[in-house]
This record gives structure tokens, C-alpha cells and sequence, in this order.
């Protein structure tokens, strides 16, 4: 059975975006490469229809333009297949992008099933949130970035027990740390 791996970019204090949904402290001049490492242990996405609007277009324009340190992860993030779910979206555009509008556990539950690598989603907060309330991540990658908030969106809307496997700071920029539901 493949996993669902969650990744994500998460303040200290707990938050994954601004209160606007402002996401410019993720981008700190951390190398790709630990996020190239655990994209290839997936062959699907899955994301809500809020983060589709911006993370398709974004990945296929950069795998577009020659060159650029981008360009590794770019070309992991297009050929993968992309699950986009919405209540309201049944149409989507981009490459390697479907739509998934029928029961979000169903859906999670039976892409479970399927022969392949595991899975990943990366977000936005709503869908993750979903996702975590209805104990369908398998796996947390929270990669917490060294800044504080104050205040935010946050994937976590109730307690959730979670047991630590893996820790590895990443040139001081983003400490990694990978979770089990506990």
C-alpha cells in the first residue's frame, strides 16, 4: 500500500503561511535538494484546487525556461501526476493534472490502493488540514524554516499525536523533521 507523505514548509511557531497566506519566509536560500530527495520517493501530488491555481503554472514555466538551479526539481514537479481536489473545479489545466471532485477519503483511500510510489501533498493549509482530520497523512516532513510569525494559517486545528523518526538540520537554514501519526 503507498503512503501519503506530507511536505511542508512550517514556521517555529507553528505556522505554514502568513495570515494573508504570505509565504515569502519559506524562501530562504536553502538548497532544493532535500525536497528533490523526497519527491522522488512519490509519483503523485495531491493538492486542493487554491494551490493548483499558482503550482502548476509555476513548475511548467520554470521547466520551460532553459537552465537555472531550479530546473531539477521543475522537471520532478511536472511529470509527476498531479491530483487536484475541489468541490466546485471540474476542469483543470496543466500537465500530468486530474481532477478529483467525489469523497476527499474515498479518493485518498483508494489512490492508496494503486501500485506505484507513495504519494505526496504539499498543500494549501485547507486541504492539508482536511487531510490531517480525517487521519489520512501517513508521513510528516515539516521542514521548519528558523522564523517566527506571530501569526498565521496553521494545518494543525486540533491535538494530534505524532512520534519523531528522523531530524536533520540542513545548513542552518531549515531543520527537517519527519513525523508518524503517534
Amino acid at each position: 500500500m503507498r503512503k501519503l507523505k506530507l511536505q511542508v514548509h512550517i514556521s517555529i511557531d507553528g505556522f505554514v503561511a502568513g495570515p494573508a497566506g504570505e509565504s515569502d519566509w519559506i524562501f530562504n536560500g536553502a538548497s532544493q535538494q532535500p525536497v528533490i530527495d523526497l519527491a522522488d520517493s512519490c509519483d503523485t501530488i495531491l493538492m486542493g484546487r487554491k494551490m493548483s491555481q499558482g503550482f502548476i503554472e509555476h513548475w511548467e514555466n520554470i521547466l520551460d525556461k532553459s537552465g537555472g538551479r531550479e530546473q531539477p526539481l521543475a522537471q520532478r514537479m511536472v511529470s509527476m501526476r498531479k491530483i487536484v481536489f475541489s468541490r466546485t473545479q471540474t476542469t483543470i489545466q496543466g500537465r500530468n493534472a486530474e481532477m478529483a471532485n467525489g469523497d476527499l477519503v474515498a479518493t485518498v483511500q483508494a489512490l492508496k490502493q494503486e501500485a506505484g510510489k507513495d504519494m505526496i501533498v504539499y498543500g494549501g493549509a485547507t486541504f492539508v488540514s482536511s487531510l490531517i482530520e480525517h487521519n489520512l497523512i501517513d508521513e510528516y516532513n515539516l521542514f521548519v524554516k528558523p522564523v517566527a510569525l506571530g501569526n498565521g494559517l496553521s494545518i494543525f486545528k486540533t491535538r494530534k499525536p505524532l512520534v519523531l523518526v528522523k531530524s536533520v538540520n540542513h545548513e542552518n537554514l531549515v531543520t527537517i523533521n519527519t513525523y508518524l501519526p503517534g
